[in-house]
């Protein structure tokens, strides 16, 4: 059996084993043919090493900078304009090459660590060029949602590239570790080990240094412009190591009690409440070199005239949709985290978190998350029971058929969600609905035919083409919020709706282009049929909760309240970071008597899928009922079985024979096989003649 099982390993492994040495053979004769000379050449490197590292750690710098500002000129003007940032990060890079003096492959080893440094300016670079926010830690950890925009962001042959010059670099560190020249003197560990604390040393002591003479900065009020200031080893490296939120000095119990010491108050008339995220949505007139045929929303603008509006402040640029999310829904301010740190993908995956949801689920409100894109995407399916929602409408249970050229599911279809949470109920629904038709990466190439609305002005064709595409899909998502507002207004129910866009889109804006000279701004309207006053000003993401519920005479959550009594005040930032860092990471004081919330009982989708019969004809299998999506998957005593989706009243299963018993369920599952929701299932009988 050993035998056989052998035999089938080597038979599959086969056709690998002589791709990998057809890969390999190029490699393996240069290293032979060279042999002397590099064995030669890594021993005057061992001999003159540390000279060496601080030079090559020089060089690395400048090539990682080169690939992170698009250009060799920028990257030679970052290190003469600002040499102290240049060598800083540089002893960065010389501190992480002294490991190598631990081990007797060093060769490999500076080889691997230059080679991770390089790869991480590129990847910065190439994230860059798809986005204004840089690459930071963060983006790793979503890496499990890089499939969903993969090819959004990346041509075919692109991510080719970026695959061979991966797999390029493994083949050839393999080789290095295979065939590479090892040192061969003594190695002194415990002189070396001593040398590389004493480099940390100065790192630590260069760092502190350069924070008191203001070279370096520790916090990132846009991290953007901080990777261009301080440089991407440094600000990388916070990233990496800047997560969280550290304990404010006067943090403990009393001065909690003193920041959350006001009364709830709830009015008896209460209305459903209803957010809009709108993706990437802002008014494109205030870009001053473009020039639109017609205003993109004019529906938008309306609103703007005849109800609450105002400045929109956002903590992120052209990318970072679920900060602004997290801000609007918790009211806490983003700039208290580390830099460029996503709390859904790090604390709200362990802990509840006070929120706006949480407060009206209180006073009896439902709360509803509505998203048309996959489940999944920033961890949402696993955050939202977190922060207090009690149902989340996705991607996986909506009509995809409507999406844009680019792949993006159409914001239309979130009218027909919103409407089935509010007839779900009895009760005020608070629901929050994230857009994402207006989500880049925008085509260079003109793939509009007939487009509504022409743009020019911009700098290149390419940018115009951009533009146009842009411009035309935020026309399509005004349409949206007019038949949002149309459709709610119909029920009769008293109804708030706030509308705001998440961030600036991905279009290389600077400061300059735009009338307000700031990036971190959209805008926001309040619609509603009950007769508020109009009230105009200037709100930040993680106010607008507080300020919406305060219009409405509610006042409860620890967080609400907070924003409501001292917005305004002389300590307002600073006693925001301490009762936030209480609610979240500390002792809790803030949630009284009740302690910390409970996560939510939670559902994925509002409408359940329904079979009424299923129908055996020769090998295929008919399931007739209702609210199939093609997400909708069959499973059969335990097992998924390929699913054909005919439409939301019909799904097909072929090649498949049923017997008396079996028993058939419906799923739906996410684009990676996670099961979302479990639906009825029946047990099958065949038909009697």
């Amino acid at each position: 059996m050993k035998e056989k099982i052998r035999t089938a390993a080597g038979i599959i492994s086969a056709p690998f084993h002589k791709v990998g040495s057809i890969i390999k053979k190029p490699f393996k004769v240069f290293y032979e043919k060279h042999q002397t000379g590099i064995s030669k050449t890594v021993n005057i490197f061992n001999k003159y090493s540390l000279v060496f590292h601080a030079l090559w750690s020089m060089v690395l710098e400048y090539v990682i900078e080169t690939f992170s500002r698009h250009s060799i000129v920028e990257g030679f003007m970052f290190m003469t304009e600002s040499p102290l940032v240049f060598l800083y990060n540089s002893l960065l890079i010389f501190m992480t090459l002294m490991v190598v003096y631990l081990f007797r492959r060093r060769a490999v080893l500076r080889l691997a660590i230059s080679a991770v440094w390089v790869y991480g300016g590129y990847m910065n670079g190439t994230v860059l060029s798809n986005r204004v926010t840089p690459f930071t830690a963060q983006d790793i950890k979503l890496l499990e949602d890089l499939a969903d925009i993969l090819d959004k962001y990346m041509s075919p042959d692109k991510l080719l590239m970026n695959v061979l010059l991966v797999v390029g670099a493994i083949v050839i560190l393999y080789l290095f570790w295979k065939k590479g020249p090892k040192y061969q003197g003594k190695i002194h560990y415990v002189r070396n080990a001593i040398g590389f604390l004493a480099v940390i040393g100065i790192f630590s002591g260069s760092t502190l240094l350069a924070l008191e003479n203001r070279v370096i900065s520790s916090y990132f009020g846009n991290i953007a412009f901080a990777y261009e200031d301080y440089g991407f080893p440094y600000c990388f490296s916070c990233t990496l190591v800047g997560t969280g939120m550290d304990e404010p000095y006067g943090y403990d119990e009393e001065y909690i009690a003193e920041l959350t010491d006001w009364e709830e108050e709830v009015p008896e008339e209460l209305p459903n409440i209803i957010f809009v995220q709108l993706e990437s949505f802002f008014d494109v007139t205030t870009v001053e070199y473009l020039k639109c045929s017609e205003d993109p929303i004019p529906y938008f603008r309306y609103l703007m005239d005849n109800y609450s509006s105002g400045s929109f402040k956002v903590p992120s640029v052209g990318a970072g949709t679920a900060n602004t999310e997290f801000e609007t829904i918790s009211g806490m301010n983003m700039r208290y985290f580390g830099p460029g740190e996503y709390p859904h993908k790090t604390i709200l995956k362990k802990t509840t978190c006070d929120s706006v949801p949480y407060a009206l689920k209180e006073i009896g409100y439902n709360t509803h998350a509505i998203h048309n894109n996959k489940a999944t995407f920033y961890s949402r399916s696993t955050v939202f029971p977190n922060l207090g929602f009690e149902t989340y409408t996705s991607k996986e249970y909506m009509d995809i058929s409507n999406q844009t050229p680019t792949g993006w599911l159409k914001d239309d279809v979130l009218v027909g969600a919103v409407m089935d949470c509010l007839e779900s109920t009895e009760n005020q629904d608070y629901i929050f609905t994230i857009s994402v038709q207006g989500h880049g990466d925008y085509p260079t190439e003109k793939i509009l035919e007939d487009p509504v609305i022409t743009v020019s002005g911009s700098p290149t064709e390419a940018k115009n083409n951009q533009w146009e595409y842009y411009v035309n899909m935020i026309h399509e998502m005004d349409q949206f919020v007019e038949d949002l507002i149309t459709a709610v207004d119909s029920t009769g129910e008293d109804s708030v709706i706030v509308f705001y866009g998440d961030h600036l889109p991905t279009m290389d804006l600077t400061e300059e282009d735009v009338t307000n000279r700031y990036l971190f701004d959209t805008s926001y309207v309040i619609w509603d049929n009950i007769g508020l006053e109009e009230k105009d000003q200037t709100l930040c993401a993680y106010q607008i909760g507080a300020e919406v519920l305060d219009q409405l005479g509610i006042h409860t959550g620890a967080m609400v309240q907070y924003h409501q009594n001292r917005r305004g005040t002389k300590d307002y930032q600073y006693d925001m970071e301490i009762l936030q860092y209480d609610l979240l990471y500390g002792e809790g004081y803030g949630y009284g008597e009740e302690g910390k919330h409970e996560p939510a009982e939670f559902q994925m989708g509002i409408i359940d899928q329904v079979i009424e019969k299923v129908v055996q004809i020769e090998d295929k299998v008919y399931i007739f009922g209702e609210n199939f999506t093609t997400q909708s998957k069959v499973h059969v005593n335990g097992e998924f079985l390929s699913t054909g989706f005919i439409n939301d009243h019909l799904i097909r299963v072929k090649d498949l024979v049923l017997e008396d018993g079996d028993e058939v369920q419906i799923k739906q599952l996410a684009p990676n096989k996670s099961v979302l929701s479990e639906e009825m299932s029946i047990i099958y009988h065949v038909p009697t003649p």
